[in-house]
């Protein structure tokens, strides 16, 4: 997209999610504002979260609706784009349809919050009827979304006309080395979904005796969390970025081992993979859900069968095997080729595009 000649558009920005919150959608928000103001006039309405990192209570939250109605009926005039941080506020966008200012609608769709209507029980069931009626009430609304499995995941409860806008990373470059500690490393939230605990009961034991696992994140689940106790598994815990990114650097394999689960619950994403490449490291990644389009398969990591444990422990194996040199050049050619594609200024250019598209432009 060539700046000198495209309109410069207005962008009014909503979103829940803000510093002092901490998360994958709070950066999102901050870093999209960010480099989108070098495209776009944008004004953000924005729901900061507690100082100590977590979200706002629920009584800020209820709140909300009355902050964004006063901004948008305050405004001298209406933006060109009203663009909602995530969809679970899509009767924001029905508010300015229905003023005598009608912008175009743009929502961005994340993961958890278009695929809650596939849990089992009352809640979910609701919140899919929710969507539903969203999309029946902003028809010619446009959807964003990190991945073709989320893109997926919104047509099921009818927003059927996404763009898919994949995710980037901040964390620092890490320098192409054909050094590693000879361990592999899990780095996230302790969920079933993401598959650590599936690595430690199937897939370490067919490893080498001498390959051992660093686990770094947050523990969750009870049950991923007892697979801990394996003598061959190192919990790290939650990591600050200068030491995750060197982690990822230092690892033999940075695994992102997702497996499929009943409920239906999907892998939005996948940012652990790209930040991975981007900090040097070697990435091995499940081929499902949004890791088809957190990892370009041979370039930026290896993509290998979800569940399938010989396969993954053959391909750890073979890692393990690479001479120093090779090991340096795959690294190298990652890391270049994962700061391009999931850089910050290439998820704000494409999200322009979309705007200059919804906009007629």
């Amino acid at each position: 997209m060539d700046r000198t000649d495209t309109p410069r558009l207005s962008v009014c920005f909503v979103t829940r999610k803000w510093a002092p919150a901490i998360g994958g959608m709070e950066t999102y928000s901050h870093r999209l504002t960010e480099e989108l103001a070098e495209h776009a006039e944008v004004d953000i309405v924005s729901l900061p979260g507690r100082a100590d990192g977590s979200p706002p209570s629920a009584l800020k939250l209820a709140r909300f609706p009355f902050t964004f109605s006063r901004h948008w009926t305050s405004r001298a005039s209406a933006p060109d784009i009203l663009h909602l941080g995530d969809m679970a506020l899509w009767p924001f966008g029905l508010v300015a349809r229905l003023s005598p200012r009608k912008p175009r609608v743009v929502l961005s769709a994340h993961g958890t919050d278009v695929a809650f209507h596939r849990r089992k029980g009352l809640k979910g069931r609701l919140y899919g009827a929710y969507l539903k009626l969203g999309s029946a009430l902003l028809r010619n609304a446009e959807v964003i979304a990190n991945s073709a499995a989320t893109r997926a995941a919104s047509a099921e409860t009818g927003w059927a006309t996404a763009r898919v806008v994949p995710l980037a990373t901040d964390l620092p470059s890490g320098k192409a080395t054909g050094n590693h500690n000879g361990r592999v490393l899990f780095a996230g939230r302790l969920v079933e979904r993401k598959g650590c605990g599936w690595f430690i009961r199937e897939v370490l034991p067919l490893l080498p005796g001498d390959i051992e696992l660093d686990v770094a994140g947050t523990k969750w689940d009870a049950s991923e969390n007892a697979a801990l106790s394996d003598r061959r598994v190192r919990f790290l815990g939650p990591l600050d970025q200068q030491v995750l990114a060197e982690a990822y650097r230092d690892a033999l394999c940075v695994i992102v081992p997702n497996i499929a689960l009943p409920s239906g619950e999907y892998e939005g994403f996948g940012l652990v993979a790209p930040e991975a490449a981007v900090s040097g490291g070697v990435v091995v990644a499940a081929k499902c859900d949004g890791l088809l389009d957190a990892v370009i398969d041979g370039e930026t990591g290896m993509l290998v069968t979800s569940g399938d444990a010989a396969a993954w422990s053959e391909t750890i194996a073979s890692i393990a095997g690479w001479f120093p040199q090779q090991r340096a050049a795959f690294i190298a050619k990652a890391h270049d080729t994962a700061r391009s594609a999931y850089s910050w200024d290439r998820v704000a250019r494409q999200t322009y595009e979309v705007y200059l598209e919804a906009n007629g432009a």
